[in-house]
C-alpha cells in the first residue's frame, strides 16, 4: 500500500486515481499521520458484501428469546 502525503495528494490526484483504477491502494497522511485513504470503488463494494454476509452468518447462530419473533423485534424496532 502506498502512502502519500495530503500537499503532494493535491497536486498530483489525476495520476492517484489513475493509480487506484489499476488496483492500487493509497493512504493520504497530513503531518505523517494517516486520514484517508483511496481505495478502488471494486475493492470497497467486495469487501462490504463480505461482511455484511459474515454479520449475516452471525445472525443466524443466535437463537431468539423464548416467545419473540422476528416480525415482534421489527415491531419493536419501527417504535
Amino acid at each position: 500500500m502506498k502512502s502519500i502525503g495530503s500537499y503532494e495528494a493535491k497536486t498530483h490526484l489525476a495520476e492517484l486515481l489513475a493509480e487506484v483504477a489499476q488496483g492500487e491502494r493509497i493512504t493520504i497522511t497530513k503531518h505523517g499521520l494517516p486520514v484517508a485513504m483511496l481505495v478502488p470503488v471494486q475493492a470497497s463494494a467486495k469487501r462490504d458484501a463480505v461482511q455484511a454476509a459474515q454479520l449475516i452468518r452471525n445472525a443466524k447462530r443466535h437463537k431468539l428469546p423464548k416467545g419473540l419473533s422476528v416480525k415482534d423485534l421489527i415491531e419493536e424496532g419501527r417504535r
